[in-house]
């Protein structure tokens, strides 16, 4: 397109004289395009830009751009000056309004992914925050005097709050904006955390409130995060962004396995809770005075960015009702609690008991237990934006968006499946750990599968629809890792990762059968 598009400045050109000298878009000698952009020597300039031209601009009318015999422009051009002026600003104009999507100044970072990158702290503070628990545990109850049933006791009272709010933050975050819910939610759960060992002080009871209370502020984080994210995030970018955000998650589980036993060790496990916490305090002043709900409430944002982002994301407009009864009679919806259920069951029971399968199974000391725990982290952390970058891709290729959902997330259950499988069949401890490792490597493909899907079939209501299959994938973690006690105490590893494996095939069926990618609810 556009390959030879002259502009004449000459109103005697079109009056019949000789034509003046003319200057193409990427269309001429490597001399003419060249320049920053198109200039008659009366001082006026245009800057031409276009997705097919990818930057290329018109050559001004200088003596180093012309070829020997021509006649400069402004012989012609001071006769039709007013003319040429008008066919110019004509120019310019047909041709950004007919520019693609996406073409953004030049030097300036898009605004919706420092939205992104703040979402991604946020999760690094919210997991830096929850596991800080599972290794102060152990001096705590120590000090303390508490017993195995007290410490199961404490760490399953963050869920009692975790429950509570999924599916109400998504209804709160939908009505009244991602912003203010994430805010509150990063600032909730950072006091909890600060105030826990005043609590544990206290007593039993005030430290099971507090660490519910921490529950409560973290179960609005996704939901929030997934309204924010589709107001600010364009479909071919989703994918992305999204693995972006939940790669912070794993990483802050690196992070807190990291650093806390370093603290405890040199300031005691008080200093933990301390240090964690006010991190959220600087977060938050950032995320007040920098984030906003929507793009079209945001004053620094660029036109072009606001353009491209509203061409492909959904009305900033709050949601006043929450349609309860189309929601829940869409198969699809469905498909994402269920396809949630089944992911989170493999999820949290690898993620809870590999310690104790690397000691008991392996026969790791805790020291090396500890050590390999952070590799599936790791290993999360860089497949998930793996997955995403090559999600995007496909979208940005024609793919469909319910082709790339379907392809992504049947990784996410099939590559588990396989691998967990192999386990009963390997002696090697260093085998076993890869294949913990790749497990959860292809599990990362999720995030461009189902954890994408909630802003493509209800984009107005994502924070609703994240909180219905949350909840179902918290609960896959809280009977998934019960029943896997039950089921060590009566039985084998073996029979733990068949189950798992069998859910992670019956999701598979689901999700390839009902699941979509086009909006079902608008």
């Amino acid at each position: 397109m556009l390959r030879l598009f002259p502009l004449s400045l000459s109103a005697q050109y079109r009056s019949g004289g000789p034509p003046p000298h003319r200057c193409f878009v990427d269309g001429g000698s490597p001399s003419q395009r060249t320049g920053p952009g198109l200039h008659a020597n009366n001082g006026f300039g245009v800057r031409v830009r276009r997705r097919a031209l990818r930057g290329a601009d018109v050559q001004p009318d200088t003596p180093s751009s012309r070829r020997d015999g021509d006649k400069p422009l402004h012989a012609d051009a001071q006769q039709g000056e007013d003319g040429g002026v008008e066919l110019l600003d004509s120019v310019r104009k047909l041709l950004l309004e007919d520019a693609e999507p996406g073409e953004e100044e030049q030097g300036q970072f898009p605004k919706r992914w420092a939205i992104v990158f703040l979402c991604f702290s946020a999760f690094l503070l919210c997991n830096m925050d929850r596991v800080n628990m599972s290794i102060a545990i152990m001096p705590m109850s120590v000090e303390y005097g508490w017993n195995p049933q007290t410490v199961g006791l404490i760490q399953s009272s963050f869920f009692w709050g975790y429950l509570l709010t999924q599916i109400a933050g998504g209804i709160w975050a939908d009505k009244v904006g991602g912003k203010t819910v994430l805010g509150f939610g990063v600032i909730w759960w950072s006091v909890a955390t600060a105030l826990t060992p005043v609590a544990a002080k206290l007593g039993l009871p005030f430290l099971l409130i507090v660490r519910a209370f921490m529950g409560i502020g973290e179960g609005v984080a996704m939901p929030a995060m997934n309204n924010i994210l589709s107001k600010w995030v364009p479909v071919s970018e989703r994918s992305r962004s999204l693995a972006l955000v939940y790669s912070g998650m794993y990483l802050g589980s690196v992070t807190g396995l990291a650093f806390s036993p370093f603290l405890i060790h040199k300031f005691g496990w008080p200093s933990v809770f301390y240090s964690f916490g006010s991190l959220g305090t600087v977060w938050f002043a950032t995320w007040a005075t920098k984030a906003y709900s929507t793009p079209l409430e945001d004053p620094g944002i660029s036109s072009e960015e606001k353009k491209l982002i509203i061409s492909q994301t959904t009305s900033g407009e709050p949601v006043t009702t929450i349609p309860w009864g189309v929601i829940l009679s869409k198969p699809p919806v469905w498909a994402l609690i269920a396809c949630h259920f089944c992911h989170n069951w493999g999820t949290f029971i690898l993620l809870t008991w590999m310690p104790t399968y690397y000691n008991q199974v392996l026969k790791f000391n805790l020291t090396e237990s500890s050590l390999f725990c952070v590799l599936p982290w790791l290993t999360m952390a860089i497949s998930a934006n793996v997955g995403g970058w090559i999600a995007d891709t496909l979208v940005s290729r024609g793919t469909s968006v319910t082709t790339v959902r379907k392809i992504m997330q049947s990784i996410g259950f099939l590559g588990p499946a396989f691998f967990l499988s192999q386990l009963s069949h390997i002696d090697s401890p260093a085998l076993a750990v890869l294949c913990m490792a790749c497990s959860q490597g292809t599990d990362a493909f999720s995030q461009s599968g189902l954890y994408s899907n909630h802003q493509d079939i209800g984009p107005r209501y994502a924070g609703v629809l994240l909180g219905l299959s949350n909840t179902a994938g918290v609960l896959a973690g809280v009977f998934g890792t019960a029943a896997t006690g039950y089921i060590l105490q009566h039985g084998s590893w073996d029979d733990v990762f068949k189950l798992s494996v069998t859910l992670y095939l019956i999701g598979t069926v689901i999700w390839n059968i009902f699941s979509t990618g086009e909006k079902i609810i608008d």
